[in-house]
């Protein structure tokens, strides 16, 4: 496993990542979550991701539950939560970012995790009923008390990142040390032009998720329409409509030939491509089954193949690379 910095912070972050949106506590078993985490752990990932809103917080019960079972030194892996959506229970003071619901949502991500801090804190989505100056006090609350080690955003733009650094600048306070946007072949915008000036004025370290882009370019849907997968899941609907769309559809086959001249499976090409951008501190990997972790968890090694030549024949087909101005 390749270990990278995250951003310009001293914390070392696995190059691949488990994630469990989707899965853990709703689409898979929890025998089979323990498979996916122990799997990863026994191949060098040392970052779990979770959120207060993943399947209504039993993603991060089942994750703690796995993570108390195990006789995993603390020190040894990173455990994250996400805060915006709230858990089971919605209502006023139960989502958004105001102090309160950052405060409280941390003490209950800690409860459900079963774990005394949380290495990584992501503000899930922006909150535009909550000053900003608030959330940024109240992160760093919690980084004072030792309840978080860093903390980030999640989906947030450019603009709100560097409005959260500028107030915790005026107050000499911590900022976000780290974004997750989503980021694959086919959703470049965000990370590889809007977010540019923050990698190289403020070394902000990123997360992203969903570098198979919903399994579009797993391949699996070139030759099929398989109705056992998360676009076909209840709520998802929205996601299926995007990336079903019939572009992307015609882009993955495309994918699918490169991967077959280099020898080698089309979700490790497609992860790996996103480990090509030196801006991705880790990919978080997605899997309901432990056939689809093993395979991808290697997609490290296909880094060495991705020549000049074959980017360049990738660019040929997905001809969506972003114009970065020069300033």
């Amino acid at each position: 496993m390749e270990y990278r910095r995250l951003g310009k912070s001293g914390l070392q972050v696995s190059a691949l990542s488990l994630g469990s949106w989707l899965t853990f506590g709703k689409q898979i078993t929890d025998d089979v979550a323990d498979q996916l985490m122990s799997l990863a752990y026994e191949n060098g990932v040392n970052f779990f991701d979770n959120a207060e809103g993943y399947a209504g917080g039993k993603a991060e019960e089942v994750m703690g539950k796995i993570l108390k079972s195990k006789n995993w030194d603390r020190e040894s892996y990173l455990v994250s939560s996400k805060v915006f959506f709230g858990a089971e229970v919605k209502g006023p003071n139960r989502v958004g970012l105001s102090r309160k619901h950052v405060i409280e949502g941390c003490h209950g991500s800690l409860r459900r995790l079963q774990v005394d801090y949380l290495d990584l804190y992501f503000c899930h989505r922006p909150d535009r009923n909550t000053p900003i100056e608030e959330t940024v006090w109240a992160m760093n609350t919690l980084l004072q008390q030792g309840k978080i080690l860093y903390w980030g955003t999640s989906e947030w733009s450019a603009a709100e990142i560097l409005q959260a650094i500028k107030v915790a600048k005026e107050n000499h306070l911590i900022g976000p040390t780290m974004e997750q946007p989503q980021y694959n072949m086919l959703v470049r915008e965000k990370l590889e032009k809007e977010y540019d000036l923050l990698f190289q004025d403020y070394g902000l370290g990123t997360t992203i998720w969903s570098p198979l882009a919903s399994g579009v370019l797993s391949g699996k849907y070139n030759n099929a329409n398989p109705t056992d997968t998360r676009l076909h899941l209840e709520g998802l609907d929205w996601l299926k409509n995007i990336s079903l769309a019939e572009q992307n559809l015609a882009k993955a086959k495309k994918i699918q030939e490169v991967a077959n001249d280099l020898g080698v499976s089309m979700p490790k090409l497609a992860v790996a491509w996103c480990l090509k951008n030196r801006n991705v501190s880790t990919v978080i990997l997605g899997a309901s089954k432990v056939e689809q972790l093993r395979e991808n968890i290697t997609a490290v090694e296909v880094l060495p193949l991705l020549s000049d030549e074959v980017m360049s024949r990738l660019e040929a087909i997905l001809e969506n690379k972003p114009v970065i101005p020069s300033y």
